[in-house]
């Protein structure tokens, strides 16, 4: 593997020195990335002897190869240990001013993290925050480990063990391989369309309806297609740069935006003729406002108490496009319910038979659970109104099983 090492100021670089040479040990290509402030603890003649890879921190060198995104490009798995509360906030802001942060922009590859910090900087609600955002970004997190620290405290920050990084590093690829052999090119030589993010319906210049919708279970969607052979484009409407990257970076997939339900329709009614399968993930609002000001609206409490909206239901834009379906195409539609249990999928089945659809996928939804997490629980329905499909986990792993449900749909 092509593995690149970020290395962050923090007293706990020297146990990244044998974290790199475990992984050289085990016949991997590996690049470091330190920080300035990691080589005030580790030179960097120790980075290149270790890892038998020349080392740089500035991303102006190698300019002619734009190194600052071309090793996180090639990279199969980015570790950053130690991962120092700085870091994490950097990585949390997308804050790209050394090769490390470009590095970690550019990459569409595994990230895994080792927090290394005092237990009272590790538990500040700020560095916790971080965490949970990057946690819902897909990072993977070892540690921190409860030990001794430096200048004799005690508790929770000590960076992890360079074998116990190294074994959850090599297990995080390993299930990444497994779920790429298992699915194989069987999508290969097909058509997809696929649709993801939440539109935005204007008030004003400055205002607009919305919804809580990521778009990551539908850019998923998009990438496990990709890898399995099948040609995508990706229409989205609201979706955030470091969710989109990973399929803007993509040679399969193709990305164009529709921010509006009507923008949206027109979208896809345009291209959906060309696709074998169109799975419609995006979450589009179901009203408008029948009049958008062309300024914003001000807010004057002297004359009025409040403001009343005029809305509209926007066009359904699943159902116009199986209205419009060519012969042959597999239409995946997405519900997502606050419902629960028997009632969750009852809805389901009056949704799929009302959409038309040959499949619909719905997962529940709540102030905690489906929209901007990392995690989902997906129910796929049938023609038939059965449960062809039932999985939980990441959103990568959740859309392996919806494709694998589609192609079982399609050979029937």
């Amino acid at each position: 593997m092509f593995v690149v090492v970020g290395v962050t100021g923090g007293i706990a670089a020297y146990k990244a020195v044998h974290l790199v040479r475990l992984l050289v040990l085990e016949g991997h290509d590996v690049h470091v990335v330190p920080t300035e402030a990691a080589l005030r603890f580790v030179g960097l003649p120790t980075w290149e002897a270790i890892s038998r890879n020349p080392v740089t921190t500035s991303v102006y060198d190698d300019v002619a190869q734009v190194r600052h995104v071309a090793l996180g490009q090639r990279a199969d798995l980015v570790i950053v240990a130690p991962a120092t509360a700085d870091s994490l906030a950097r990585m949390t802001a997308g804050i790209a001013d050394d090769l490390l942060g470009t590095t970690l922009l550019a990459t569409a590859a595994p990230v895994v993290v080792a927090p290394a910090m005092h237990t009272e900087m590790w538990q500040h609600p700020a560095t916790q925050a971080n965490m949970t955002t990057l946690r819902a970004r897909g990072v993977h997190v070892v540690g921190p480990a409860d030990g001794a620290l430096t200048g004799g405290d005690s508790g929770p920050g000590r960076m992890s063990d360079p074998e116990e990084i190294l074994a959850r590093a090599l297990e995080i690829m390993d299930a990444r391989d497994s779920a790429t052999e298992d699915a194989g090119a069987d999508l290969q030589g097909l058509d997809v369309l696929v649709t993801a993010g939440g539109t935005r319906e204007p008030i004003d210049p400055v205002r607009y309806i919305g919804n809580r919708s990521s778009g990551r279970q539908g850019v998923a969607v998009a990438l496990a297609a990709a890898d399995r052979g099948a040609r995508v484009s990706l229409i989205v409407g609201h979706v955030e740069a470091d969710v989109l990257a990973p399929a803007s970076a993509h040679p399969r997939v193709r990305v164009s935006h529709a921010p509006t339900a009507a923008e949206l329709h027109d979208a896809v009614l345009a291209a959906a003729p060309a696709a074998d399968v169109l799975v419609m993930a995006a979450a589009v609002a179901d009203y408008r406002v029948a009049d958008v000001s062309d300024r914003k609206l001000a807010k004057d409490r002297g004359k009025t108490r409040g403001l009343r909206l005029d809305l509209v239901e926007t066009t359904d834009i699943l159902a116009a496009a199986v209205a419009a379906r060519p012969p042959g195409q597999t239409v995946v539609g997405f519900a997502a319910e606050t419902a629960d249990g028997a009632e969750l999928l009852e809805r389901a089945r009056r949704k799929r038979e009302r959409k038309g659809v040959d499949l619909l996928a719905v997962n529940r939804v709540g102030w905690t659970e489906g929209f901007e997490s990392a995690e989902n629980t997906l129910f796929v329905i049938d023609a038939d109104g059965e449960t062809v499909a039932e999985v939980s986990g990441p959103k990568r792993v959740v859309s392996d099983a919806l494709w694998d449900a589609v192609i079982r749909s399609r050979t029937r």
